[in-house]
């Protein structure tokens, strides 16, 4: 196996070498994922469901699908719906672990966790951080009565119960080899998906009905005064692209898709940035994710910006989304 790379891009989208010795370990996996499921289906699932409506938003895989910048967008369709919406994440790698936080807008990404800062911060719904979701969904009960509360993953969360599960695909990776952890990327097997309410895809892809684009906006100034500048205006020089994403390969490629000569510099997904890790040896500009600015956002002293970036859905998921939402009760809505 000389030359083999032990990192997921290669282990998890091939079946290689390593990945087939990892299938006994894989088919352990998948057992143990099956009996969980079986037993929360027959013994715990059947119980009724708060009075709220519930939509858990997820994936299969381990790693990057673009199901952050999709719920920022659904729960804004929610609120211009005229719905009252909240949101729960488990906020991961959190320095709290065990208690139950709101996150607010100045939070910091330490304590609540990247995404549920930039969720609080995008969509200015309440944002509940908990591993046990009964339990965020308990607060969000007694503190906001929303109409509808998105889960932010939690498609594995089997204690809670869900009106409508979503699933989205990476349209260009899909599912990878097909294998369970730890020989492929999958968290469960992808007979999984065809149980979900609504699978859909980031990026076009025939074999799906529903998908959306995500597209870059002006960059903007990680400093205290916000500037704002076209991603045109870093075409006539080189820039170091910073991602710690579960899939860092799609930013790279939209920076290089806008004619921006890129340095990659990955780290790991969730990463907690200190200033020497921005420390490049030169005056380049850096580019990074909206989700790694809300880490750096003391770092004010270097020609630093980050790329929001905003969900485009195609037409069918815009008019399904329309009647999910519709379909969904207002006893709470907003006026």
């Amino acid at each position: 196996m000389s030359g083999l790379r032990l990192d997921p891009e290669n282990l998890w989208y091939s079946k290689n070498l390593l990945s087939t010795g990892l299938l006994p370990l894989s088919w352990l996996f998948r057992a143990i994922v099956t009996v969980r499921r079986f037993y929360y289906r027959v013994y715990h699932y059947r119980r009724t469901l708060p009075s709220v409506f519930i939509l858990v938003v997820g994936n299969l895989t381990v790693g990057g699908t673009g199901k952050t910048p999709f719920l920022i967008w659904l729960a804004r369709q929610c609120r211009g719906h005229g719905l009252k919406v909240g949101i729960i994440t488990r906020g991961y790698k959190k320095h709290q672990a065990g208690k139950i936080l709101e996150a607010l807008p100045h939070s910091l990404s330490k304590e609540v966790g990247d995404e549920a800062l930039l969720l609080v911060q995008k969509t200015a719904c309440p944002v509940i951080v908990a591993a046990n979701r009964m339990q965020a969904v308990g607060l969000l009960l007694s503190k906001y009565r929303p109409d509808v509360i998105l889960s932010d993953d939690g498609l594995q969360h089997y204690k809670l119960p869900r009106n409508v599960e979503i699933a989205i695909v990476d349209g260009a990776r899909q599912f990878g080899n097909g294998r369970c952890l730890p020989a492929g990327p999958l968290r469960e097997p992808v007979s999984r998906i065809q149980e979900c309410d609504l699978v859909v895809s980031n990026g076009r892809n025939d074999n799906y009905k529903y998908s959306f684009e995500t597209v870059p906006e002006s960059a903007v100034s990680l400093g205290p005064d916000t500037v704002r500048r076209p991603l045109q205006d870093f075409m006539d020089c080189t820039v170091h692209a910073v991602a710690g994403l579960g899939n860092p390969a799609r930013f790279f490629r939209m920076l290089e898709n806008a004619g921006i000569r890129i340095i990659r510099h990955v780290f790991p997904d969730h990463h907690a940035y200190v200033e020497a890790d921005l420390e490049f040896g030169d005056n380049k500009p850096i580019l990074m994710t909206e989700k790694d600015a809300v880490k750096c956002k003391l770092f004010v002293d270097r020609n630093i910006w980050y790329l929001p970036i905003i969900v485009q859905p195609s037409p069918l998921l815009e008019q399904r989304i329309s009647t999910l939402i519709e379909g969904i009760p207002r006893a709470n809505a907003v006026t």
